[in-house]
């Protein structure tokens, strides 16, 4: 049986009308989400490491890195978080294949921020950016809320798909209500 997943809508085709203005704003924001979230926290930042370990993409994740969704990769999802406030849950996916030479690096990053690594390599490019609604019956919407006091009816998310050191790797990330606050 294979899991619900968002409808993933490539981000330069259209913006879907449900958007609201607010988030959409994240959404667009092409800079790096680290920073952004460090400024807007005026420096209260940190990671929280939820899980990191070894499973399988999901069918859509193996398909976008152009894997199989048997294959292995390394998984690291963790809350980006402000004065201890969950702001956004992020799911890295770095198939086996990616971890080697420069971007083996990428499976010790422990409690430091993605994002500075991917953003403080100028060969690191963004090849693709992807945005869904994220409700309750999808894998990830569990995923991004088991640790906040309430549900939200619906969350938003992009993931994009990066190479970096030459490896590509795709990074989910999960709009928590928070943010918007």
């Amino acid at each position: 049986m294979s899991h619900l997943e968002p409808n993933w809508v490539d981000f330069r085709n259209r913006r879907p009308g449900a958007v609201p203005d607010s988030v959409y704003q994240w959404l667009k924001d092409g800079s790096s989400l680290t920073q952004r979230i460090i400024g807007f926290c005026q420096g209260q930042f940190r990671v929280r490491v939820l899980h990191q370990g070894w499973d399988r993409p999901l069918a859509s994740e193996a398909k976008l890195l152009k894997v199989r969704s048997s294959d292995a990769a390394l998984i690291r999802e963790v809350e980006l978080l402000c004065n201890d406030d969950p702001l956004v849950f992020a799911r890295t996916i770095i198939p086996a294949s990616s971890l080697s030479g420069e971007a083996r690096k990428l499976s010790y990053l422990g409690e430091k921020p993605l994002g500075a690594m991917l953003f403080s390599d100028p060969s690191t490019q963004r090849k693709k950016v992807e945005i869904a609604r994220i409700i309750p019956r999808h894998p990830l919407y569990s995923a991004a809320v088991d640790h906040l006091p309430e549900m939200p009816a619906e969350l938003w998310g992009r993931r994009t798909l990066f190479v970096y050191a030459g490896k590509q790797i795709l990074v989910n990330e999960i709009f928590l209500p928070g943010v918007f606050e």
